[in-house]
């Protein structure tokens, strides 16, 4: 592991520490990140929903779900992975320029602010397509997902949890892009756990999983 690997893993899992320690003085379950806007008071809460409004849907959807392309659906992610994800982008170890400068004046209050709020969200079902998704390619993209054990940290129901995003129903170009992005290396993780497991998939079936994972409807 590279040494920014180590010190943003570290850094991370510090923050993670502090989140879980502020959901355990709350009463609610530490699954849902709606305890932890709790815990700030409604005053906290009610200021990151407004600034989502006027920072993030624009882009995102106020809803969590946008229909511009290559930006990810936000509704229905754990608040632990999208602190983690928003810590990756303030330091500069996610490759998206928007994405950092929005980040980087971020104090460690924003990020457990805006990921608390984003993990209220409740999942969006993608629009209806056209035509019913294929059939074949769906079957092969199960079995690529059982095979390499997708499911094994995301879920049976793509819907993951704490620190592991919800996939089932994610856009197809973004589930693409990350794949590819895992795969070459280009993007980074907080472990290496993506990057392993996309190891052993042949580049060619990464395009089935992103078409599977953005069709599951969880039926």
């Amino acid at each position: 592991m590279r040494a920014w690997q180590r010190s943003a893993t570290l850094a991370i899992l510090l923050m993670a520490t502090s989140w879980a320690h502020a959901q355990a003085q709350t009463k609610k379950p530490a699954t849902r990140a709606s305890a932890s806007v709790a815990a700030a008071g409604p005053a906290a809460g009610a200021d990151y929903a407004e600034r989502f409004r006027t920072v993030c849907a624009a882009c995102h959807g106020a809803n969590g779900r946008s229909d511009m392309a290559g930006v990810p659906v936000l509704a229905g992610q754990p608040s632990l992975y999208t602190i983690t994800q928003l810590f990756l982008f303030r330091e500069g170890r996610r490759n998206n320029d928007a994405m950092i400068a929005l980040a980087k004046p971020m104090k460690d209050a924003d990020l457990r602010g805006f990921s608390d709020f984003i993990g209220t969200l409740p999942p969006v079902p993608a629009p209806a397509p056209g035509a019913p998704p294929d059939a074949e390619r769906m079957s092969k993209g199960q079995a690529l997902a059982q095979q390499h054990k997708c499911v094994f940290c995301h879920g049976t129901d793509l819907a993951g949890g704490q620190g592991v995003p919800r996939i089932g129903g994610q856009k197809e170009d973004y589930v693409r892009a990350t794949l590819q992005g895992f795969k070459s290396g280009d993007r980074p993780g907080y472990t290496r756990a993506m990057t392993e497991a996309l190891s052993q998939v042949p580049v060619q079936d990464l395009d089935v999983l992103a078409y599977y994972v953005a069709n599951f409807t969880g039926k």
